[in-house]
């Protein structure tokens, strides 16, 4: 498949799905909040964000994209609008009575169009965040093998092995943040104010997204 060091590329995929950022915050929150079917809903709205980058990335996109300041700064200003824009809603949000309320309704049209919610706002904070591309385009080639003959295939594969691993990764957080905030009374009474510091800090991300350096010297998610 033109690709090396599958079992490097794997361990060091976990470690980077494992590190907490902007992704894992949103997935804990929801998971918190709302129980861990929200949880997962949102760890599949992550994932499904990023394949964006990697089908982009695999034909040339991305590429393009790292050339062009044009190109990365729209995407950049739209990543971080959005960003900041999902940070003021969690800082205006009133308080739920109970973290696991919204999963134990028996509303079913309330909760289908509560998760498709939460799975579109997880889609497109990963889809219009242009160091995401810039994250695959700089990791992923360092495991294939400079005479591949199909080094967009490669690309590809590798792309959707990191995802498929990372999904599983959000799932455990999803899953372990549901646990405590079923089991914690500590963390069900603190949730409203965790949602208003996650708020802030979803603003934080988004205006350092809005800082961030040209393609050049950009470095980091």
């Amino acid at each position: 498949m033109g690709i090396d060091h599958l079992l490097l590329f794997i361990a060091a995929g976990l470690l980077l799905n494992l590190t907490p950022g902007p992704d894992v915050l949103y997935i804990v929150t929801h998971a918190l909040r709302r129980g861990a079917r929200a949880g997962v809903v949102a760890a599949f709205g992550i994932t499904a964000g990023c394949f964006v980058h990697i089908g982009a990335a695999a034909i040339g996109v991305s590429a393009l994209m790292a050339a062009s300041a044009t190109a990365f700064t729209v995407l950049k200003w739209a990543g971080a609008a959005y960003l900041v824009w999902v940070g003021v809603r969690m800082l205006l949000s009133r308080q739920s009575p109970d973290a696991i309320d919204f999963v134990a309704s028996n509303d079913p049209p309330a909760r289908t169009l509560g998760l498709k919610t939460i799975f579109f706002q997880g889609f497109w904070t990963n889809a219009l965040n242009p160091k995401v591309a810039l994250f695959f385009l700089a990791f992923l080639p360092q495991f294939i093998a400079p005479g591949a003959e199909h080094k967009a295939l490669s690309f590809l594969l590798l792309g959707l092995l990191f995802n498929f691993n990372g999904l599983w990764v959000n799932i455990g957080w999803a899953l372990v943040a549901a646990w405590a905030a079923a089991r914690v009374g500590a963390v069900r009474r603190g949730m409203h104010w965790l949602e208003r510091a996650a708020g802030a800090l979803f603003i934080g991300f988004g205006l350092k997204l809005a800082l961030s350096d040209a393609p050049g010297t950009a470095s980091g998610i």
